[in-house]
């Protein structure tokens, strides 16, 4: 069964000193949490699900084309109820994750659908057990059915690691209180935590935001504060992890899964091979990228040693200027509307219909995302808008992950959802539209160093920091696998990934040693982060193809986006004459990277 991630309630915008930050208006999903729609949805999910079992269970192999057609469309509206009503719990929880109600409700749907769906594991497992021939026979006979092939090669890709059908319902069964009691714990925990900076009491989002304060006094106190805080909850965040990982080794070992990243391969529909391609390119970069743009930064910072509260500095020319909510809005357009106005006019809803949730306010959920919730409502986004230039990126980010959304949805709830290798594809053309509009009104020399070193450090963020957290990653697991981990052994293997990933101009403050605690991925998706990785040396490859003038780029880009999870990475990269699997293709992303960073250099001559 797939569930949506769970990823807030409210239609009144919060005004602040950015202007009328818009809130969600998840109306569009139920009209209340006691609404006799939800009630209505829960029940018929009950019932469907049961006269689901009852009309299929042991009986697939006996259906013919037109049959197994109804079945898959039967389960795909299951999927589809299923998913509306984890999509509004989980948005009301993320808006307020410490609203105990909130929670409740959040975990009550999720017990409830868990039981109704129980009798539906039989479905995956059954039909993996089908004749290769049989099943080619079917498709064959019927092209509506053929239209599902994506959806069934990604299950028969499991077909080796699936356990007996009493395990496997035993595993459906009690998730709740296994991985997602331990990601509530982890969530809960983070927006609780308060830190002291200076006699001033902020969250977490807040406290980050600090990091790329221009004073580095208050760069260094919040440093500090996230240490400390990290500190006396080191505990906590070492079982979480220890619990996770060791689950995930338990259940990895009973499927023979070959190692602890072919999970994650398999669900990105990647080949292991083309990952470790572009893990191996980058780690090689590192001396031609971040070594070098850190040594670089020293200089202009002035400083001879760089702390880790330096990273994200902004350079001393830098305006402090805080961009508001509407020049945000209007920067992300614009560029959006200069490439094709039909991408415009997707966005458009997303700031006028209640599909954003901009403000910081207490409780909510740190970081941002857009989630999709299901094909026939439409996505929201989740900022933690502070007005630094940064936070626009963000906006043009999550944007374009809700634009892909908006036009993968055509293809229906079980072929619409991307893989994460792919899913981050729009998101960070979006930001390359942004950046470059906004790289084209530089005013003058200055103002285009500041604007590329931004880019490079957002870069560098997405590429080499994402890499290094799935090195860190690879050892945690690794390292599970033979005994417990204290909090001290985690925070050696973070240590042996920043200082290689970073760069000998570095310096780590004593406490830096636990910043891999606060890290949501490594605790909701283990191995996700490469996506990130992915997504950037794809879009990097693909704008250099715009760039060459292409005259059909833009009708092909919208075919990719549109595709969804219909087809493989090497069918949709295709057409731009580009492909993953060839090691060469990362050093194209990997080098305009590089280019940036030449550019920065003569700017020093």
């Amino acid at each position: 069964m797939k569930f949506v991630s769970p990823v807030y309630d409210a239609n009144v915008s919060g005004g602040s000193a950015f202007g009328d930050l818009p809130e969600w208006d998840l109306t569009d999903l139920y009209p209340g949490e006691d609404s006799d729609a939800l009630k209505r949805d829960m029940a018929w999910l009950d019932q469907a699900c049961a006269d689901f079992a009852n009309d299929y269970d042991g009986k697939l192999a006996d259906l013919d084309a037109a049959g197994l057609l109804k079945a898959v469309q039967r389960y795909e509206e299951i999927d589809m109820i299923a998913g509306r009503i984890m999509s509004y719990a989980g948005l009301r929880y993320y808006q307020i994750t410490t609203d105990a109600d909130r929670a409740k409700f959040m975990a009550d749907a999720q017990d409830k659908i868990t039981s109704f769906t129980t009798p539906l594991v039989f479905y995956g497992l059954e039909f993996n057990r089908l004749d290769d021939a049989h099943l080619d026979g079917l498709l064959a006979q019927n092209s509506d059915l053929a239209r599902y092939k994506p959806v069934f090669d990604r299950m028969r890709a499991m077909k080796p690691y699936q356990l007996s059908d009493e395990l496997e319902k035993f595993l459906h069964d009690q998730s709740t209180v296994g991985a997602a009691a331990w990601n509530r714990l982890f969530d809960e925990t983070m927006a609780g935590l308060e830190f002291d900076v200076d006699g001033e009491t902020l969250n977490l989002e807040a406290t980050l935001n600090l990091l790329t304060d221009q004073n580095r006094g208050k760069r260094e106190a919040a440093s500090h504060s996230l240490a400390a805080v990290f500190a006396e909850n080191i505990k906590i965040f070492a079982r979480v992890h220890n619990t996770l990982a060791k689950e995930k080794e338990i259940e990895d070992r009973w499927r023979k899964m070959p190692t602890p990243q072919t999970g994650r391969h398999l669900s990105n529909h990647v080949e292991a091979e083309v990952v470790e391609a572009l893990r191996d390119a980058v780690v090689a970069a590192y001396p031609r990228l971040s070594h070098r743009y850190y040594k670089l930064k020293a200089k202009w910072l002035g400083l001879d040693r760089m702390q880790t509260w330096d990273r994200n500095a902004p350079l001393p020319m830098e305006s402090d200027r805080l961009v508001n909510w509407d020049e945000a809005r209007d920067t992300v357009m614009t560029a959006y509307g200069d490439f094709d106005p039909k991408m415009a006019d997707l966005a458009e809803p997303f700031f006028t219909k209640g599909w954003i949730d901009a403000p910081v306010k207490p409780g909510k959920a740190p970081g941002a995302f857009a989630h999709p919730t299901v094909t026939n409502v439409h996505p929201y986004v989740m900022l933690n808008y502070l007005g630094k230039p940064r936070d626009v990126m963000t906006l043009a980010h999550e944007l374009g992950h809700g634009v892909h959304q908006v036009l993968a949805a055509e293809q229906g709830e079980l072929l619409s959802s991307t893989p994460l290798t792919l899913a981050e594809t729009a998101s960070v053309f979006g930001e390359m539209l942004t950046f470059r509009k906004l790289l084209e009104g530089a005013k003058d020399k200055q103002e285009r160093k500041v604007l590329l070193a931004g880019k490079v450090e957002d870069m560098i963020n997405t590429v080499v920091r994402q890499i290094a957290f799935y090195d860190f990653e690879c050892k945690l697991h690794a390292a599970r696998a033979q005994g417990e981990l204290t909090p001290d052994d985690i925070n050696a293997l973070w240590m042996s990934v920043q200082a290689e990933s970073l760069g000998d101009v570095f310096d780590f403050h004593e406490g830096y040693e636990t910043f891999w605690a606060y890290i949501p991925h490594f605790v909701h998706s283990p191995f996700y982060v490469y996506a990130y990785a992915f997504g950037d040396g794809l879009v990097n490859a693909l704008y250099a193809v715009y760039e060459e003038g292409d005259p059909d780029f833009k009708d092909k880009y919208f075919d990719m986006l549109k595709a969804g999870g219909s087809k493989h990475h090497k069918e949709l990269l295709a057409p731009f004459g580009l492909d993953a699997s060839d090691p060469k293709f990362w050093d194209k992303g990997l080098s305009m990277i590089e280019g940036f960073i030449d550019e920065l250099e003569a700017m020093e001559d």
